[in-house]
């Protein structure tokens, strides 16, 4: 059997009803505006095609699928934008004048990320070449460097790792991350992070 209510419980029981309706709407609609204000700080704008990101001043702005960076005359463009890559701990001793008007050697194991040291550096480099580190096996016929040479080794390895001996840099990690850390080399010797 149904309970009799008199008009006044009915009319009681809709109005809590009603406020609670509301005080779900009012909640979801704070959580909604809450979350869009943290979106926002990330510096993310998004323009047609283009999206662009800010990061420690730096903007980078997404074209086909790579990140370009413009400082003064110089263009950047990288696989990756900082957000992207895995901040390595590694102690370089390296920035764009290391390379400014000087020849760069490389030999590497990636030519993808070979590619990123190339669509980067070559604006600033004397000129660069394939060559092959003293004291190491070389199936090629590439002249013989020593770390007395601007040098960047890039090698596949199990363990990720960016080190500076001299003027030598060893980029090393596993295939599928070595565009990655090439980024992140870039990044810093650009002065990004």
């Amino acid at each position: 059997m149904r309970e009799i209510t008199t008009k006044a419980e009915q009319e009681k029981k809709r109005r809590r009803n009603q406020f609670i309706v509301g005080f779900i709407l009012v909640a979801v609609m704070l959580f909604s505006t809450v979350g869009y204000a943290f979106r926002s700080n990330e510096d993310t704008t998004t323009t047609g095609n283009e999206k662009t990101i800010t990061y420690n001043g730096f903007a980078f702005t997404n074209q086909n699928n790579l990140w370009f960076l413009t400082l003064g005359n110089s263009q950047f463009s990288f696989s990756n934008n900082p957000k992207e890559v895995q901040q390595i701990n590694s102690n370089l001793n390296t920035s764009l004048s290391t390379y400014s008007g000087k020849p760069l050697y490389i030999s590497s194991e990636d030519k993808v990320a070979e590619v990123e040291i190339y669509r980067n550096l070559d604006q600033l480099v004397l000129r660069r070449q394939y060559a092959c580190l003293n004291n190491s096996k070389c199936d090629e016929n590439f002249p013989i460097k020593t770390c007395n040479d601007n040098f960047i080794i890039i090698q596949n390895n199990s363990l990720r790792s960016i080190t500076q001996e001299n003027n030598c840099i060893f980029i090393r990690g596993p295939q599928e991350n070595l565009t990655e850390l090439t980024d992140s080399f870039l990044f810093k010797t650009i002065g990004i992070n």
